[in-house]
C-alpha cells in the first residue's frame, strides 16, 4: 500500500493518497487523528501513521 510515496509524507502527499482536499488532510492531522509533527512550519507524517489511520478508520 503506496509504494510509490516516500516514507515521510507531507499534508499535500496525504491528500493525495486519501483522494482529499489539503484542507480536510490538515484537518485530520491538526485533530491528531493523523499522527503527525512539525518540522518548521512544515507537517511530515510518517507512512505507517497514514496506513495505521485507515486500518483504524475502516468499518468492519
Amino acid at each position: 500500500m503506496f509504494e510509490n510515496f516516500d516514507d515521510i509524507l507531507n499534508v499535500d502527499d496525504v491528500a493525495k493518497a486519501l483522494k482529499i482536499g489539503t484542507s480536510q488532510a490538515y484537518k485530520l492531522v491538526r485533530s491528531g487523528k493523523i499522527q503527525a509533527f512539525k518540522e518548521g512550519r512544515a507537517w511530515k507524517i510518517a507512512k505507517h501513521s497514514l496506513i495505521q489511520y485507515i486500518q483504524n478508520s475502516t468499518i468492519s
